[in-house]
């Protein structure tokens, strides 16, 4: 394992602060840090002088985040690209479930998978990168509608509309569809049990971008004999682990 240096690591500390707070002023940093004050005074004029925090006041002992940290966010944000860094967490997620997962973003009523990385084991699923599906039929379209308001939703699911069924278990109706993504705004997970392909259950966390505004979902297909081969809730924990992985990849958090 490679040595971390403290004094870098102090600065990021002191940045990291400003996550939180809009300015900050000398003494409250080093009351939070526990570290000391001539130090902390060093790291202070250090980052002042290279743009990453700005000095406040005639004084000069308040401070808030600098020019130079937009900069480099901007770089960062220009180079982000939702199709490579989701096939970069779909596979850290399928690596330890062995089961296929999906990430995708949702194109009015229909998602659109951008990513796709393959279970280890033989089963057919009906996705693949490209292809599109009725939002309502999946894990990744309920988690990607429940950001919906009412309003929106009923612009795209006019009372009355009756949706395609994938299969016998596909919602068929708004009012069933706006019911179900009660449950997942509740829970912040969305499930689907055998709604696109008989054999296939799902479960999708959503990702969202440095606004926190959900661009995308990331969901775990597992085979429904597969299915309660592992609790309930590890399917839960790792669609949820790989969401937020993807979120910090996009900025957000």
């Amino acid at each position: 394992m490679s040595r971390a240096v403290p004094a870098v690591s102090r600065a990021l500390d002191i940045l990291e602060l400003f996550r939180d707070e809009e300015e900050l002023g000398a003494p409250q940093i080093v009351s939070r840090l526990g570290l000391p004050r001539t130090t902390v005074h060093e790291l202070l004029n250090t980052l002042a002088d290279r743009g990453y925090l700005s000095r406040l006041g005639d004084e000069g002992t308040r401070y808030r985040l600098g020019v130079r940290l937009f900069e480099l966010g901007g770089a960062y944000e220009s180079r982000l690209d939702l199709a490579r860094e989701g096939t970069i967490a779909a596979a850290a997620v399928s690596a330890r479930s062995q089961e296929t997962v999906h990430v995708a973003v949702r194109d009015g009523d229909e998602v659109l998978y951008v990513a796709k990385t393959d279970s280890t084991h033989s089963v057919r699923m009906v996705s693949a990168v490209g292809r599109r599906l009725p939002a309502h039929c999946t894990a990744v379209g309920k988690m990607l509608l429940s950001a919906l308001s009412r309003t929106e939703f009923d612009v795209l699911y006019p009372p009355g509309r009756q949706l395609t069924r994938m299969t016998a278990r596909s919602l068929g109706t708004p009012a069933e569809l706006w019911q179900a993504l009660d449950r997942v705004r509740a829970d912040e997970l969305a499930h689907e049990f055998c709604e696109s392909n008989d054999a296939v259950s799902c479960v999708a966390a959503p990702v969202r971008d440095r606004t926190g505004k959900m661009v995308a979902a990331l969901s775990l297909s597992v085979p429904v004999h597969r299915w309660t081969s592992v609790p309930g809730t590890q399917w839960d924990e790792w669609a949820r682990e790989g969401a937020e992985s993807l979120t910090r990849a996009l900025g957000g958090r």
